[in-house]
């Protein structure tokens, strides 16, 4: 699939509104970042979690930089084959991402279906 990174970036926007208020509204001091592809450039990875679970904040200090949510682009666009699949993918990987924000890890996400 082939997409500028404004379109993708609207379709990312588009699919956090479809979130339930519930699941982002508990979001604290998290920003959602796009980028073309992970660093070490693979297209394996689709998004990442950069920060500290809501069940690891007793480490978290006062004036942290925000925790990341990253959606990757490449690996997006190379794993689908039309916008609504894309649309799909982009869901999932922002639920397992923000779950990583709650504490949910990689194991309960296979087991319900999220990962």
């Amino acid at each position: 699939m082939v997409m500028s990174p404004e379109a993708f970036e609207q379709l990312v926007v588009d699919e956090l509104d479809c979130l339930p208020d519930d699941m982002v509204e508990g979001l604290d001091n998290v920003v959602f970042v796009v980028e073309d592809r992970p660093e070490d450039g693979s297209l394996d990875l689709l998004g990442l979690y950069d920060g500290w679970a809501l069940t690891e904040r007793d480490r978290y200090g006062v004036g942290e930089l925000p925790d990341r949510i990253i959606v990757y682009r490449e690996p997006h666009l190379a794993a689908c084959t039309d916008e609504d699949d894309l649309r799909d993918e982009i869901h999932t990987t922002l639920v397992h991402e923000i779950a990583h924000f709650y504490g949910i890890d990689d194991d309960r996400l296979h087991e319900l279906g999220w990962a």
